[in-house]
């Protein structure tokens, strides 16, 4: 077989010098080209590569050369095209490929090595051979037992797994003589696990938004794996919402994004919100719920002094008892609504500051008084039951929680009471006259006796204007005369002018004219032929004319007869 002639130029390198020399010794093409790799590649140092594809059995990593490099699966880790890898080259498969590892460290070449591996306690490489009894079995440069409790495995699928990989593993008992090498993987593990834990516990900062893992879930809250390390994301931290579980709001195994709220680098605890990656609805409330609007929320709670609403989540009202009836004294909450309740509401007032808001329940329902007042003018006639009897009155109900007071003197004309109970009773149905609209109070004031006829209600019955009727005069002044007409009926008449009679151009010497004169007057009777023959005065009975007649205000006016 004839050898191939490769040219040695000057600057050839160390490697290919040796090449030659071998070449010389009668050694085959494939051995060189081996030497030649190893001493290049196969050098257990690590380099950097590029997942092209992936296949169950591992990927295909560009390493920037002409051939590619296979690297197995790499236990707890994804491999996804794309990804930057950092490998060692261990060499070469069948076809060409490199044969690549994420272990940085080297399989002991003989038993010196192991001796000196054991001694400074000092991770090795090794490639699990097979599953046997109680264990593994491991090439670590020489055969060596791995206990199935020191694999790091947790059941038996994750040991037969194992097989045909390169792991990482320490030497715990070497004996030499008898060739017995026992090794543990899970300690390495846990100690890249501490490692990790470390590194990205000091990478994590307060404030930042990173991506987790819901682990598990508590009464309190749910741990989170950020990467190795746990944060606890607790219940008041998940939502805006009152009375969450944190099962209403992650389970077990989600992925999240959460906000690193503490850390304490000393106990190296880290507190983690989920809500805080959403405004806080406090500060859009005023916008959104203004004086006045009417809303719709559901009654989280109900409290002795009112019920809190929740009109979204993370936002509640507060419905005082004041606000709950128009009409209903000493409210209890719990009577008027009840937890889970739909209600609609009116806001009365806005404090985002300190996340408050005042709502009323009544206000929503529509004031019943404004339309009493409407129904019920003064002067009008109310009808209702009577709801309670006092010492002072009684009071009637006039529908939709409005209630009226008829005073004590105000039910009866005939006689004087003692106590309303005397001619009405409770769920008596009466009818008043509005006497008055207390605004202040919201109360009407009304009237029994008011409704009842009066002796001046049956004379105007019996009246007409233009009729003549006679009557006394009780009081003269301001320039008319009030005239009672008959027992509880009084008139009014304006007071007729005065003639001013005058004695101008009478002489103390024509006594004949003053003597006709009083003579006249004597047969008249003194009161002349018309009214003004005598001027009007307390006591005086009079005829007159009715000259209006106003029913409603109970009013007579009259007119002097001449």
């Amino acid at each position: 077989m004839s050898q191939p002639n490769f040219p040695n130029p000057p600057e050839a390198s160390t490697a290919d010098a040796s090449m030659q020399e071998a070449m010389t010794q009668d050694t085959s093409f494939g051995d060189i080209l081996s030497e030649f790799e190893q001493s290049h590649h196969a050098d257990g140092g690590t380099v950097e590569g590029t997942v092209v594809s992936v296949t169950p059995d591992g990927a295909f990593v560009d390493l920037g050369r002409k051939t590619d490099g296979v690297l197995p699966p790499v236990p707890g880790v994804e491999l996804k095209p794309g990804m930057k890898v950092l490998v060692s080259i261990r060499g070469r498969d069948d076809e060409g490929n490199y044969l690549l590892s994420t272990i940085k460290v080297e399989i002991p070449k003989d038993w010196t090595a192991l001796e000196k591996a054991f001694a400074e306690k000092r991770t090795i490489a090794g490639k699990v051979l097979q599953v046997v009894k109680g264990g593994l079995r491991v090439d670590v440069g020489v055969p060596a037992f791995m206990p199935a409790s020191r694999s790091g495995a947790r059941e038996q699928a994750e040991m037969e797994k194992l097989v045909d990989q390169e792991i990482e593993c320490r030497i715990t008992k070497l004996d030499t003589t008898e060739e017995d090498v026992v090794v543990d993987r899970r300690v390495v593990l846990e100690e890249r696990e501490r490692e990790a834990r470390r590194e990205a516990f000091d990478k994590l900062q307060e404030g930042a938004v990173v991506a987790g893992t819901v682990r598990t879930l508590t009464d309190f809250g749910a741990f989170v794996d950020l990467g190795g390390v746990d944060g606890l994301l607790h219940v008041t931290d998940m939502a805006y919402a009152r009375n969450v579980k944190p099962s209403d709001i992650v389970k077990a195994g989600d992925h999240i994004d959460v906000k690193i709220l503490k850390i304490n680098r000393e106990t190296r605890k880290i507190a983690l919100g989920l809500k805080q990656l959403a405004p806080d609805p406090w500060s859009l409330a005023a916008g959104k719920y203004p004086q006045g609007a009417r809303v719709q929320g559901k009654v989280s709670r109900v409290t002795d002094f009112g019920a809190f609403v929740e009109l979204e989540p993370g936002v509640e009202g507060l419905i005082h008892v004041t606000e709950m009836s128009w009409s209903k004294k000493n409210v209890k909450a719990a009577d008027i609504v009840e937890p889970g309740e739909v209600v609609e509401v009116v806001v009365l007032g806005v404090n985002p500051a300190d996340k408050r808001i005042a709502l009323g329940l009544k206000q929503a329902l529509g004031d019943p008084w404004e339309d009493a007042v409407k129904k019920y003018p003064v002067g009008a006639t109310a009808e209702g039951p009577v709801t309670s009897l006092a010492k002072f009155g009684a009071f009637v109900d006039l529908g939709g929680g409005v209630e009226g007071m008829i005073h004590i003197g105000d039910i009866s004309r005939e006689k004087r009471l003692n106590h309303p109970n005397e001619v009405l009773k409770v769920g008596q149905v009466v009818k008043a006259q509005v006497l008055e609209a207390d605004r202040e109070r919201r109360r009407f004031k009304l009237g029994i006796k008011q409704l009842e006829p009066t002796s001046i209600d049956e004379y105007l019955a019996e009246r007409k204007v233009g009729e003549s009727v006679s009557g006394r005069i009780v009081d003269v002044s301001g320039g008319r005369a009030r005239v009672e007409l008959g027992e509880g009926v009084t008139a009014s008449v304006k007071l007729p002018e005065q003639k001013q009679e005058s004695n101008a151009g009478a002489g103390r010497g024509d006594l004949s004219a003053l003597t006709a004169m009083l003579s006249e007057k004597w047969k008249s009777g003194g009161a002349g032929s018309g009214a003004a023959a005598e001027p009007p005065r307390a006591g005086q009975i009079r005829s007159f004319k009715i000259a209006k007649i106003d029913a409603a205000a109970k009013k007579i006016e009259l007119e002097w007869i001449a």
